[in-house]
């Protein structure tokens, strides 16, 4: 099966075109203010209306108000929503879409309990998690192996793999979790000097080796 793909904090209409163009399945608009990555619903809606047909437009919120997700949704029409905050699962149902939850992986905790209560969500998305950081695109991954076939065979849902991906590690960790999807935001991020990523500004160069690298594995 093909894996899937999702590039997220998009923030130009540019880098959303990029990502479809090299071939991703969903582009995620992050609407929460604690990040650089953050766009304005106008630009999320600029962005959206550049996409070319069948390609996921997944808003990203982290535990917001119900009056924050209904204005996002009014802006923009958004296919899927992700919550990567502590959000409880009615309030994630609450919006008549799909929905996504992140679960964060961290030491000592039980990854099966975290996900008991999100029976209904669309998919399931696996992600670093590091203390004082942002929540999601911290450029970090976690230990794969957390996720072994025990613990997948007893996870209903789809699950995204996310934290830490890049262009040289995602056919790798591809091939040890077998996800139904990725998702990557700072591995294609434009550079500065340092070597760090900017983030909310893509490299088109690199999203096209992310996809190569996705590609490798599934062959």
């Amino acid at each position: 099966m093909r894996t899937r793909v999702k590039i997220c904090g998009i923030t130009r209409v540019a880098d959303g075109i990029a990502a479809a163009k090299a071939g991703a399945d969903a582009v995620g608009l992050v609407f929460w203010p604690g990040t650089p990555r953050r766009v304005a619903p106008d630009l999320a809606a600029a962005i959206v209306a550049a996409l070319p047909p069948l390609v996921t437009r997944v808003g990203l919120f982290v535990d917001p108000s119900a009056a924050e997700v209904e204005a996002a949704l009014r802006a923009v029409p958004l296919d899927l929503l992700q919550f990567h905050g502590s959000e409880p699962a009615a309030f994630c149902r609450s919006f008549g879409r799909p929905w996504l939850k992140a679960i964060p992986v961290r030491d000592g905790v039980d990854l099966l309990e975290s996900v008991s209560q999100f029976g209904d969500a669309a998919a399931l998305l696996f992600d670093a998690f590091r203390p004082g950081d942002l929540p999601g695109g911290t450029g970090h991954a976690f230990d794969w192996s957390r996720l072994s076939s025990d613990v997948l065979a007893h996870v209903r849902q789809p699950v995204v793999l996310s934290g830490g991906l890049d262009p040289d590690n995602v056919a790798r960790a591809i091939r040890l979790v077998h996800p139904y999807a990725v998702d990557v935001s700072s591995g294609v991020e434009e550079r500065d000097e340092g070597g760090r990523a900017r983030r909310g500004l893509k490299d088109a160069g690199r999203i096209a080796a992310f996809m190569q690298g996705v590609r490798s594995a599934d062959e």
